[in-house]
Formats: structure tokens, C-alpha cells, sequence
């Protein structure tokens, strides 16, 4: 017998405005196809003037709120990931908390840029695990169109806006791999690999908000290898193999890294939930937007089996098995 962390809820936000590869071409030199071939990508969604990342992660929040069916004050913690944060502090988690009329618990940010989500979903399942909390709200929000540099065309290109909220509660199960909730995590980080993805900007170095710099052939070689292991390393710990997983939810950066990332892994397309020809890349965003789209669209449903990975810049990077 042991504390399992179940999902009880899930939710989404998406910026009103849709910006297509078709519209992007007007102001960067590029086309719809080498969007497309690339990366898969056929539209993304942009925060509006004003519109800032704790906007969207309250958005998906309630959401969740409203699918699990409970009190925005029966929650004990919020935790978001998120490397586009409104200001440099406080936290946007706190802000998240004010707006949802949370009067107690205690809340904060998790920076681990893609992989955001998966180190939160982590800690979220610790803190329940050592009993510091009973119910944790997950937030992955971003607005990353605001550190693009709109002349680097081979990056500006793949990246959009959006917030995904999943609601952990503490249940009894009865340790093995049948019950409910995460059964295991893994996580990683290697900070030799800085330069391939960073932003050149920031508090302390530059006293600026910088852009997202990328090599793009280089995260491309280390994604594919570091996902496919992280996944079969986090399925072992669950005593449990590709064959018993039910939906792979990769984070949403290329069609082409999550089409080898699942081939490496032996899974077919037809059991990875694929979203980024709609999101773009959306950072520590888009697993929470992809399982809360899953959701939605009746793909992952009660019981089943569910891999979540991602990398980001760090480079850290590191996948959860849950069942749903």
C-alpha cells in the first residue's frame, strides 16, 4: 500500500489569435512548406497585447478546476513551469493563486524551459508522496513569442503560445503498476550542452529579456537519442514496457523528433497524441496542452497508460509514466 498521485483534472487555454505559416510569410523569409517539412508545424497561437503567461495559466487552471470538480481552496500547492514568467518576481504561480482566490497553500515557479512540465509533474507527485501536500495544481504556461527574434527565421517560425493545467490529488493504491496515478518519473540535466539552446538575455547578465537562441541540428541529435531513454528508463522503474503504454505524449517541438523519437521507442504513431501542426511549440506548455487535448478529443481515457517526455534547454530533460 503507498500514496499514488492521481490526475483528477485537466485543462487548456490557447491565445485567440491564430497566426498560419501562410501569414508568416509576409514578415519572415520563409514558406509554408519549409515550415511544414521541417518541423510539421501548420499554425500557432499568439498572446494578444497584454496578454501575459499568468493570463493564460489562470485560463487553463480553471479549467482544470472546473473538469476535476472542486474548490479552487481545496488546493494545497501550485506549481508552474514556465521560462516566460510576466516579471522577474514574484513568481507567476503566485499570481495564479491570487486570481483563483486562494487565500492558503503555497505556490511557485519551476524553470526547466521544454522539459518544465515534467520536472513540475515530478516535484508535484514528491510533494504529495511526502505528504506536504494532498492536492497540486500543475501549470505549464508560456508566451514565447515574446522572446523571438524575428530575423532568425529557422527558429522564430516554431514556437507559439498556450497553457495546459493538469490537478494531482493523493489516493491509496496498492504499489504496483495497476493503480492509478504517476508510477514513476525520471529526470536529467547537462548543463555541458548550454550554448545549443539558451536565451541571450536576462537579469544578471545583460539586464534584458534577450531572444531564444538555437542550433537546431544539435537539439535535434540529443532529442531523439535522450527521449527514447528517458521513457524506457522511467517504464522500467514502473516495471512496465513500451508495450503496455497506451498513449505517448511527447513534448510538441518537431513532427520529425517525435516521429523518431516513438519509432526508436517501438511505438506506433497511431498511440502518440500529436498536436504541434496546431500549437507550434509551446514550451513547457505543450505537454499539458496535449494531454488535455487528448482528453478531450476521448483519446486517453480512464486506465490507461500514459509516457509523457520532453528536453529543453539545459539541457535538461526527462519523462513521467502515469496511469490515467
Amino acid at each position: 500500500m503507498g500514496k499514488r498521485a492521481v490526475v483528477i483534472g485537466v485543462g487548456h487555454y490557447l491565445p485567440e489569435r491564430i497566426v498560419t505559416n501562410t501569414e508568416l510569410e509576409k514578415t519572415v523569409d520563409t514558406t509554408d512548406e519549409w515550415i511544414r517539412t521541417r518541423s510539421g508545424i501548420e499554425q500557432r497561437h499568439f498572446a494578444a497585447e497584454g496578454e501575459k503567461t499568468s493570463d493564460l495559466a489562470t485560463h487553463a487552471a480553471e479549467a482544470a478546476i472546473a473538469r476535476a470538480g472542486i474548490d479552487a481552496g481545496s488546493i494545497d500547492a501550485i506549481i508552474v513551469a514556465t521560462s516566460t514568467p510576466d516579471l522577474t518576481f514574484p513568481s507567476v504561480a503566485t499570481m495564479v493563486q491570487a486570481r483563483l482566490g486562494m487565500t492558503k497553500g503555497y505556490a511557485f515557479d519551476v524553470q526547466a524551459v521544454c522539459a518544465g512540465f515534467v520536472f513540475a509533474l515530478a516535484n508535484a507527485n514528491a510533494l504529495i508522496l511526502s505528504e506536504q501536500a494532498n492536492r497540486v495544481l500543475v501549470i505549464g504556461a508560456e508566451t514565447f513569442s515574446r522572446i523571438m527574434d524575428w530575423s532568425d527565421r529557422s527558429t522564430c517560425v516554431l514556437f507559439g503560445d498556450g497553457a495546459g493545467a493538469v490537478i494531482l490529488e493523493a489516493r491509496e493504491g496498492a504499489g504496483t503498476s495497476a493503480d492509478r496515478g504517476i508510477l514513476a518519473t525520471d529526470l536529467n540535466s547537462d548543463g555541458r550542452h548550454k550554448d545549443i539552446l539558451y536565451v541571450d538575455g536576462g537579469v544578471s547578465a545583460s539586464q534584458t529579456t534577450g531572444y531564444l537562441r538555437m542550433e537546431g541540428k544539435e537539439v535535434f541529435r540529443h532529442a531523439i537519442e535522450k527521449l527514447a531513454q528517458t521513457a524506457e528508463t522511467a517504464l522500467e522503474k514502473a516495471g512496465l514496457g513500451t508495450g503496455d503504454v497506451t498513449w505517448v505524449v511527447p513534448h510538441q517541438a518537431n513532427l520529425r523528433i517525435i516521429a523518431s523519437t516513438a519509432r526508436k521507442m517501438g511505438v506506433g504513431m497511431d498511440r502518440v497524441v500529436v498536436t504541434v501542426q496546431e500549437h507550434g511549440n509551446t514550451s513547457a506548455a505543450s505537454i499539458p496542452l496535449a494531454l488535455s487535448v487528448g482528453v478531450a478529443n476521448g483519446q486517453i481515457t480512464e486506465g490507461d497508460i500514459v509516457v509523457t517526455e520532453a528536453i529543453g534547454g539545459g539541457l535538461a530533460w526527462g519523462s513521467v509514466v502515469l496511469r490515467w
